[in-house]
């Protein structure tokens, strides 16, 4: 991998600098790589020509690169504008910690934004001073490949560089850079941001523009936007019945976290439920619950309005048309959720799509209060019913005997044998997840030692969260002690 090892053609610059300001990164003290991702270096199609995977060491020449201080050739560093809601509440915000190197072809001709995270101050930092911690990086890396690990749409990462200098937050850290990459960081808050400051042809153009890069069969469509919402709708449709199927809490799920693609990304203050229960929350800023698990659905939904209203000046020249107009997509929304959860959740305990009866229904909602009057473990329970685990304590009980018995009787009803069940539900139900506690100790490993021994391990079983490993076992217990105060942090 060399300098001019990315294809970059970078599009979004045609856009005009209304979308974005030029900024290099701002050059750090003593770059090192820490943690390069080869297999998806290979994806991408770069040349690893230093690679030497046989002592577990990473290419030096490559840390003054991904860290900023030289840049590879044919990128262009911009620093995108756009706006969002956070919490409610509009902001103008922008890239204020990473900067987009360029647009990079892959040798499949997808496209994907390589972009530095923590690489320095731009004009939309504010008060920041652009740069981001070693551990919040070290978590990013870790969430989003486990993530990609559960079939999840997401960010991917590419390296983390330490950069030999210290930020300041609650207490003194570490310095540390992280190569994202993602189809794009088009986001709801980026049609917000154009909507509001710039111009009404300069967001037909951004429509197009996202259309031809994210849904190109639809740039014909006779209604572009109106085209583009309904996209993003099912996309996120699908995408967070995902993170219900798992137990995933975003935690900050601001219109500027939410992805034109239908991506996952930043995942600051994000955290896997262990005890079950739909009010649950940990980001440490959301303090109404607004972004709690069961709440997710309805706030991307939210989102989606938000999107419309960015939207309806080119939906259609009579305001009250394009309102109408954009409800009717809206609405969509509750049905094709509730069709595609259901579906997901049928699979958990081994039934297809064609087998969704009241009465199954009725076995999941059953199952569901059960754990959440229980606490039940929500990765462990359907491991259980899928009879990986050995039964002890709640999953003895008599309720969960019957409720087995109940499941096998709609089966058998259903003619699916218990081989058929198992392996419906083998392609939805982890063995592992980014458990907390976990999380927390390989990070602790990696900070307060420099020993990524226990970090590479956790990583290497969440890559291949379905199957049976070595020593996955370690891995499948909550804490002890449940999640108690756990809190989460935005990482900034």
């Amino acid at each position: 991998m060399s300098r001019n090892n990315f294809n970059f053609n970078t599009t979004y610059a045609s856009l005009g600098d209304s979308f974005f300001e030029l900024v290099n990164p701002t050059p750090v003290k003593t770059p090192q790589l820490l943690l390069f991702n080869q297999a998806f270096a290979k994806e991408l199609g770069l040349q690893m020509d230093q690679w030497d995977g046989n002592n577990g060491s990473f290419p030096q020449e490559l840390a003054p690169l991904l860290s900023g201080n030289q840049l590879f050739e044919g990128s262009a560093p911009m620093a995108q504008a756009y706006a969002g809601h956070q919490f409610g509440y509009f902001n103008m915000l922008g890239d204020g910690r990473a900067i987009l190197l360029g647009e990079h072809i892959a040798p499949n001709q997808k496209r994907f934004d390589i972009q530095l995270k923590g690489s320095g101050p731009t004009p939309y930092s504010r008060r920041g001073d652009g740069r981001a911690t070693l551990r919040a990086m070290l978590r990013e890396y870790l969430i989003s490949e486990a993530m990609y690990g559960l079939g999840i749409p997401t960010s991917r990462s590419l390296a983390v560089v330490t950069t030999g200098e210290k930020v300041y937050r609650e207490e003194i850290q570490d310095g540390a850079i992280l190569t994202r990459v993602m189809q794009s960081h088009i986001r709801v808050g980026s049609f917000e941001y154009v909507n509001h400051y710039l111009t009404k042809d300069e967001l037909v153009a951004y429509t197009n523009y996202t259309l031809a890069r994210h849904y190109p069969t639809q740039v014909e469509s006779a209604n572009p936007a109106l085209a583009l919402l309904k996209q993003v709708l099912i996309q996120q449709v699908h995408l967070i019945v995902h993170w219900m199927r798992v137990g995933f809490i975003h935690g900050v799920m601001n219109t500027d976290n939410m992805s034109i693609s239908g991506e996952t990304f930043d995942y600051g203050p994000c955290a896997f439920m262990n005890g079950y229960d739909p009010a649950k929350v940990f980001s440490s800023i959301d303090t109404n619950g607004r972004y709690a698990f069961a709440n997710q659905p309805g706030i991307a939904h939210w989102n989606l309005s938000c999107l419309a209203n960015a939207l309806l000046p080119i939906i259609d020249e009579d305001q009250t048309k394009a309102i109408e107009l954009a409800k009717d997509v809206l609405n969509l929304f509750p049905n094709l959720y509730t069709e595609a959860y259901t579906t997901m959740m049928g699979a958990k305990i081994g039934f297809n799509q064609n087998q969704l009866s009241e009465e199954v229904i009725e076995l999941i909602k059953s199952l569901l209060n059960w754990m959440k009057e229980n606490q039940a473990d929500y990765t462990n329970t359907f491991l259980h019913i899928q009879s990986v685990l050995i039964p002890e304590g709640i999953y003895t009980s008599s309720f969960f005997a019957e409720w087995l018995l109940k499941r096998e009787t709609l089966l058998n009803k259903e003619g699916s044998s218990k081989e058929q069940a198992i392996a419906i539900m083998q392609l939805q139900n982890p063995l592992v997840i980014p458990r907390n506690h976990w999380v927390e100790k390989v990070l602790d490993s990696v900070s307060y030692t420099n020993d990524l021994t226990q970090f590479n391990s956790f990583l290497t079983a969440l890559q291949s969260p379905y199957l049976q490993t070595t020593n996955i076992e370690i891995y499948q217990a909550p804490p002890e002690n449940g999640d108690g105060f756990y809190a989460t942090f935005c990482g900034t």
